[in-house]
């Protein structure tokens, strides 16, 4: 496991999902065999590593990738490191015959992505990408009125993403530095497109246009060390994209909005029979047999709250860790050769949209977005 110390290597990799699974006694398989993963944290900061190791009580430690990757017992690599030092390590990764599972981005730009996905299938190796918000419950939930038709024919999605990390003056940032400098592989165009790719791609259909907008609306912020430095990347994009079928998505991403809305991220759907509003955990909906009659009129107050209008969606079931369930598929895919679709060619889908709507800004136009074969 590349890149643990980090926050989300360490909180939702580490000790949400692979910990989390040896807490319950590891992975069953229901044939009466038990999966147990043994993690080997890997990283250039020794110190960092152990202390985690330590609080945690594991064994294995290492800051030499290349005598990781040479080890027979290790059977998986997964990387959630920087995006600028990802490609690299992964090829070597494939190259040790090791099965891989990676964060997104895979690589920083398309091509890149297309020989990771190419050397994985001539290495005959297993692969997958994390694609963790389809397994989050307020998409699930989505998924389910999706597929059972509710809402007739989905006419448009509006995507409200974000939120205001600090410039690191008087107030530490929430998010490493690295991510707002362009050279190291920041901005918010490729940390969060590949995202909206697998999300539009698996609801509601794959994406065939592209036309984004992006701004570096904070320009000069501090780093963790306090110093100052010029922002590079964008921290905001604004993007339209059409998706087959004729179905408009219009997703905002910022680093630098304050949130008013129930979750840092929320979709709204609008079909002929109905809508939903979708978080990570909740989702709403409003039927066209219960969508009340609005009247403009500026010169009194509104009567009526409009949320209160609209119904909760239940559970239905237990939702667990949405990274916790994607690492239980790779795992059956790895051992027991189980169906599994988030693999590289899938991730190369999410570079290419990323790479596509940073050129629409750069450019000031609309892109097509060719089909990537599987």
């Amino acid at each position: 496991m590349n890149g643990v110390t980090g926050r989300m290597g360490y909180r939702q990799h580490l000790l949400r999902s692979i910990l989390a699974l040896r807490d319950q006694g590891g992975l069953a398989l229901g044939d009466g065999t038990v999966l147990w993963p043994e993690p080997v944290l890997l990283g250039r900061r020794e110190h960092a590593l152990r202390e985690i190791a330590e609080r945690h009580g594991l064994e294995h430690v290492s800051t030499d990738l290349d005598a990781v990757l040479a080890d027979p017992d290790v059977d998986i690599y997964f990387d959630a490191q920087v995006t600028a030092a990802r490609e690299e390590a992964l090829r070597k990764a494939i190259a040790a015959g090791k099965h891989v599972y990676t964060e997104k981005p895979t690589a920083t730009g398309l091509d890149g992505a297309l020989e990771l996905a190419r050397l994985a299938r001539e290495k005959g190796v297993r692969h997958g990408v994390v694609q963790d918000k389809l397994f989050l419950p307020g998409l699930l939930k989505l998924k389910r009125l999706v597929d059972g038709g509710f809402f007739g024919k989905i006419l448009s999605v509006r995507g409200e993403f974000g939120y205001w990390v600090f410039e690191g003056d008087w107030q530490q940032a929430q998010r490493p530095s690295w991510n707002y400098r362009a050279e190291d592989g920041g901005g918010i165009v490729l940390d969060m497109f590949p995202h909206w790719e697998y999300v539009l791609h698996e609801l509601f259909g794959r994406v065939t246009s592209v036309q984004a907008l992006t701004a570096t609306h904070v320009p000069r912020r501090w780093d963790e060390h306090g110093r100052p430095y010029t922002a590079t990347a964008d921290d905001a994009a604004y993007g339209i994209f059409e998706l087959d079928g004729g179905v408009v998505a219009q997703i905002n991403s910022s680093w630098a909005v304050r949130v008013h809305r129930d979750e840092l991220v929320e979709f709204q759907v609008d079909g002929t029979e109905g809508s939903a509003v979708a978080g990570l955990r909740d989702c709403r909906v409003q039927h066209r047999s219960a969508t009340p009659k609005p009247v403009w009129n500026p010169d009194v107050p509104a009567g009526e709250r409009f949320r209160d209008q609209w119904q909760e969606v239940p559970d239905n079931g237990e939702f667990d860790n949405g990274f916790k369930a994607q690492w239980e598929l790779f795992l059956k895919h790895v051992y027991a050769g189980a169906p599994y679709r988030w693999d590289l060619p899938a991730g190369a889908r999410g570079v290419q949209l990323a790479e596509l709507g940073l050129k629409s800004a750069a450019e000031g136009r609309r892109l097509a977005v060719p089909e990537i074969a599987p």
